[in-house]
């Protein structure tokens, strides 16, 4: 719509004149065919597109000489950083104290880094959140929706900043902020000494003598107060300048577009994150140090027990370094990503030499502690080659999406070529192995000076993937260089930053580096794929296709639904990652909530195995055979073939209702097998005696009768020797049994510093108390009486007697331990 402010009676503009200032109120009716092409849904969604754009041109050449340009807003948006931003903040810091609570817990330092290994990785977390954030800064045309959500994640690159530190920095980058100015004019001096610029953009456009009579109206002329409701005529200027070097307004173009929420110009956004980095390096060393101190304090207090934080206050500065190290791992991709973009900016020198400086110091000295890491580790042993080849196999993607596998022919198992899926080819391939020359050394998670040194890259990953940190900061370097270095060719950084990302999941995916499997979940899975959507649909945002904004605005409330799935998880995996530290600081205690007690014991021995390097439990597969049923048929089958008591065996004890409770085993007997502690048939038939019968001796002693008295003094509380437990696992960690003197589990101390396993306790028998049972029971001696009683006495029970029983008990329970 063009309007012709001449028409309207604005004179003061018609024409310009440098000695008349500009004052004048208007308003523009908007007709019903105006806005027929606006949706009526666009009226009410978050940070809706518009804009209102004044320009001006000189009657002499009709050419434009000025452009006035401000956003509308309808007051929804996504840009939430109070509230956002404080949330994130104090999640991500509990993620923090999880993690670190579980680095200084302890006494043996493998023991500490399994369980270091499984707490939710602060490195993960920022991550995530700085992906989100660096999205912004691909050089595209950005619907005004997602540079709204990632100004809420813009504190985790080091990205805030207020008027006075903008101000305080743009004296060293050279970028003269003149809050006079408005508009798209910025502090760039044109050829005429800013003659036109000057006068259109600037504020001083009227002779101070004509109002040096009288403050009120210079007042009121210089104010920038915001729009009056009440009293449209209240104000001469509405809204806010942008800052010099923004985009004009309305328009979010690259990353420029994404740090124009945040009030930060491109040239200031390295120098401010440099500042924030080392406040954080210094509250970083504050934090630990003051961790040390309150443990001194509360352990002089006697409120905590000293022994197990001994060692963590007695190295507290290794702590320190090994923390100001991993806050720079953390913070390598931040920085490297700012420096390159300041070097693509091409500004004033004093911010690119610092830029080159500081992308040195990260270069040489995070990565040749990297290299250093490697080399310290393998320098005692040698590599192999050797011919190998790539199989392309049948496969599936989540178990049922059929896609193209690769395996190398060195990894297949000894099995049935019937039994491997379906071959496409093979490809040459080349085998590396490393060879150590002391055959018999400690792995690396085993060797504690390893762990000291370099545990704050290496502590998190598998054994076997140790290495994976230098793979990790190669990665992270290339993606910087697509993000940073290549904002001036938005075709070369988008596709190729969406190929490499593709790549990358592939790799990662196929190392599997992390032990803990909400490490994997988050950063294997959910944060590659999320990078992978979220640049493939800025494919559409690249100024050559040049997309309707109402299209554009739809795929970018896409990118925000797929990155807030990510951002919930990750919070929730916060709140799982501080139930699992509470778990692994309650390692050397008994007291335990008894609900979690069961998932405490999986999660310990969940870690172990992860610290063993076990391989996967392998899948069942279903073949037609197992899974056809077949018909059924009437059948019996004969399990077991028992002899009958008989009077003449008076020397051996058929009946264990008189054995001490002490010769039972709890839990043991009963493993892998169905409990059948209230059916008829677990209780055995004797001659014909009714089965609710007690049955007694046929001969007596006197010893007998302590023993009788006890078993009829009992009750009918259930026997010792007859409980049953339903798992071998859980048989270690039940109450103790009564009757016995041997705890059947060992008690926790930090001084023994070993994980929670269940131990299988033996019962304290001799091997004579079985040795005359098993004796009575001759194989030949039964069948032959059994064939006499066959015709007379049919055997319908199949549950063996328990005095046969307990050699079998003995056996397993020894197996087991």
């Amino acid at each position: 719509m063009t309007y012709d402010p001449c028409k309207a009676n604005i004179h003061s503009m018609c024409p310009l004149n440098n000695s008349v200032p500009i004052t004048a109120f208007a308003a523009i009716p908007l007709a019903p065919h105006d806005v027929s092409g606006i949706p009526s849904i666009a009226l009410g969604i978050p940070d809706l597109e518009g804009l209102a754009r004044l320009q001006i041109f000189a009657n002499s050449t009709q050419t434009q000489i000025g452009c006035f340009q401000a956003v509308m807003t309808n007051g929804n948006s996504f840009s939430q950083p109070e509230a956002v931003s404080s949330f994130l903040g104090v999640m991500v810091f509990i993620a923090v104290l999880a993690s670190f609570a579980t680095a200084i817990y302890g006494l043996s330092i493998p023991h500490m880094r399994v369980h270091y290994a499984h707490s939710f990785s602060v490195l993960v977390i920022f991550e995530t959140l700085q992906s989100m954030f660096f999205s912004g800064a691909l050089s595209v045309n950005w619907p005004s929706v997602l540079p709204a959500w990632w100004s809420n994640f813009a504190w985790t690159a080091g990205m805030f900043a207020n008027n006075q530190i903008v101000r305080s920095v743009s004296s060293f980058t050279g970028n003269n902020v003149n809050i006079t100015q408005v508009g798209g004019a910025g502090s760039v001096q044109i050829n005429n000494g800013g003659g036109l610029l000057q006068q259109i953009y600037g504020r001083s456009l009227f002779d101070a003598s004509l109002f040096q009579n009288t403050a009120g109206p210079l007042k009121s002329f210089t104010q920038r107060n915001a729009y009056n409701a009440s009293d449209p005529y209240d104000y001469t200027w509405g809204g806010h300048p942008r800052t010099p070097g923004m985009p004009m307004p309305g328009t979010w173009p690259g990353f420029s577009g994404t740090l124009s929420l945040l009030n930060i110009p491109p040239a200031e956004a390295f120098t401010i994150s440099i500042i924030w980095l080392l406040v954080i390096l210094a509250a970083v060393v504050l934090f630990v140090v003051a961790v040390k101190l309150t443990l001194d304090l509360l352990i002089r207090l006697r409120w905590l027990k000293s022994d197990g934080f001994d060692y963590f206050r007695s190295h507290v500065w290794g702590y320190t370094i090994s923390a100001l190290l991993r806050t720079l791992f953390i913070a390598f991709f931040t920085v490297m990503t700012l420096a390159m973009y300041q070097f693509s900016l091409r500004g004033s020198a004093g911010p690119t030499a610092v830029a080159v400086i500081v992308w040195l110091i990260f270069l040489l000295g995070i990565g040749g502690i990297t290299v250093y890491a490697c080399y310290f580790r393998l320098r005692h042993g040698k590599y192999e080659t050797g011919p190998d080849s790539l199989r392309f196999e049948q496969g599936t993607i989540c178990g049922k999406v059929p896609f193209i596998a690769t395996t190398r022919q060195s990894k297949i198992g000894e099995e049935e070529p019937s039994q491997r899926p379906y071959l496409f080819g093979t490809m040459p391939f080349v085998k590396v192995k490393y060879v150590d020359d002391d055959p018999n050394r400690d792995p690396v998670h085993l060797d504690e000076g390893y762990v000291k040194r370099f545990g704050w890259l290496s502590a998190r990953y598998r054994r076997s993937r140790w290495w994976f940190f230098a793979v990790y900061l190669g990665y992270q370097f290339i993606r910087a260089c697509f993000i940073g270095g290549a904002a001036r060719s938005p075709l070369a950084q988008v596709y190729g930053l969406f190929i490499f990302d593709i790549i990358a999941l592939v790799v990662i995916m196929k190392l599997n580096p992390f032990e803990s499997n909400r490490n994997t979940a988050v950063a294997v899975w959910m944060l590659s794929i999320s990078k992978i959507v979220t640049t493939g649909l800025s494919i559409a945002f690249l100024p050559a296709f040049s997309i309707n904004r109402i299209v554009a605005t739809v795929l970018g409330i896409i990118i925000i639904v797929v990155q807030g799935f990510v951002a919930i998880a990750v919070l929730v995996l916060i709140v799982l990652g501080v139930l699992s530290t509470w778990m692994s600081l309650s390692r050397n205690r008994e007291e335990f909530p008894q609900v979690l007690e069961q998932i405490r014991i999986n999660y310990f021995e969940h870690a172990k195995a992860c610290a063993d390097n076990f391989p996967p439990r392998p899948k069942k597969s279903k073949t037609k055979e197992e899974t056809s049923e077949e018909p059924r048929q009437a059948m019996f089958e004969v399990r077991d073939v028992r002899r009958a008591p008989k009077i003449e065996d008076e020397g051996v004890d058929k009946f264990p209702d008189l054995d001490p409770p002490n010769m039972s085993v709890t839990g043991v007997g009963a493993s892998g097998r169905r409990s059948r502690a209230n059916s008829a048939s677990s209780r055995f038939s004797v001659s014909s005696l009714p089965r609710t019968t007690r049955v007694h001796r046929a001969s007596w002693s006197s010893k007998d009768i302590p023993l009788w008295d006890s078993e009829m003094n009992r009750g009918d509380q259930q026997r010792v020797g007859h409980s049953r437990a339903s798992s071998l696992r859980l048989s270690g960690y039940v109450a103790d049994a009564p009757g016995t003197s041997t705890p059947v589990r060992r008690p926790m101390t930090p001084q023994q510093e070993i994980l929670e396993e269940p131990q299988v306790q033996q019962p304290d028998s001799s091997p004579t108390e079985y040795t005359d049972s098993s004796q009575a029971f001759d194989p030949e001696e039964t069948k032959t009486k059994d064939k006499e009683k066959e015709g007379s006495t049919p055997a319908t029970d199949t549950e063996p007697p328990e005095v046969e029983e307990k050699p079998r008990v003995e056996s397993e329970a020894k197996e087991a331990s």
